[in-house]
């Protein structure tokens, strides 16, 4: 059977969107990065800033009220729920996935979308890594300079996303029996990366 959809995890500044990216021009399917944000957005009344930038990452114990609602925005879900904002976000992202995935082949990038689809036997995981200072050089080239060192910056980045899969997931991030195929961008490359993934999904187990 055919992998009909690729999650992407990924170490910050390894390159997995582009990889991503680069998969789903190969296999002329939807590319979900943006457009999960902005259908969560839709569904939840957060800021889409906030969800890129947070709802992947947020330490789960944080209060996230203030970033959430910039202009006083309202939440849309019931007050009296008993679920935080950042296990609201998390219910919407799930559905939001699992609507994508039943919509047909595509590629997810992040979001914990490897778990959210686990119960699918047409999913391919895919975690993309590369050493730190491949990955430091990187984002600078990519993001320009900040108060932060590169190093410091990946450090935070990838700590956050660690917590955040594994109050969600119950799993290890980046542990590669969580994934089918743990392949490093700096030896890979981006091309071969997507190459690589492209044949397993098309021919898995030969």
């Amino acid at each position: 059977m055919s992998k009909q959809i690729i999650t992407i995890s990924r170490e910050f500044g390894s390159g997995g969107r582009s990889v991503g990216k680069r998969v789903a021009e190969l296999l002329d399917v939807p590319y979900y990065d943006k457009k999960l944000v902005e259908q969560v957005a839709v569904e939840t009344g957060f800021d889409e800033k906030f969800i890129e930038q947070e709802g992947e990452y947020a330490s789960p114990w944080q209060s996230l009220m203030s970033y959430a609602f910039p202009g006083g925005a309202r939440l849309r879900h019931p007050v009296n729920s008993g679920l935080s904002t950042a296990d609201f976000l998390w219910v919407i992202q799930c559905r939001v996935i699992l609507d994508l995935a039943e919509k047909g082949p595509c590629v997810i990038v992040g979001r914990c979308a490897d778990y959210i689809l686990r119960d699918r036997e047409d999913v391919l995981n895919v975690f993309i890594h590369a050493p730190i200072p491949y990955r430091a050089d990187r984002v600078v080239r990519l993001y320009g300079e900040s108060d932060l060192s590169p190093e410091k910056r990946l450090e935070e980045k990838d700590k956050r996303r660690r917590a955040y899969y594994k109050h969600y997931a119950n799993r290890d991030w980046g542990m590669s029996q969580n994934y089918h195929l743990s392949l490093d961008s700096s030896l890979v490359g981006v091309e071969r990366c997507a190459q690589l993934i492209l044949d397993v999904a098309r021919n898995p187990g030969q």
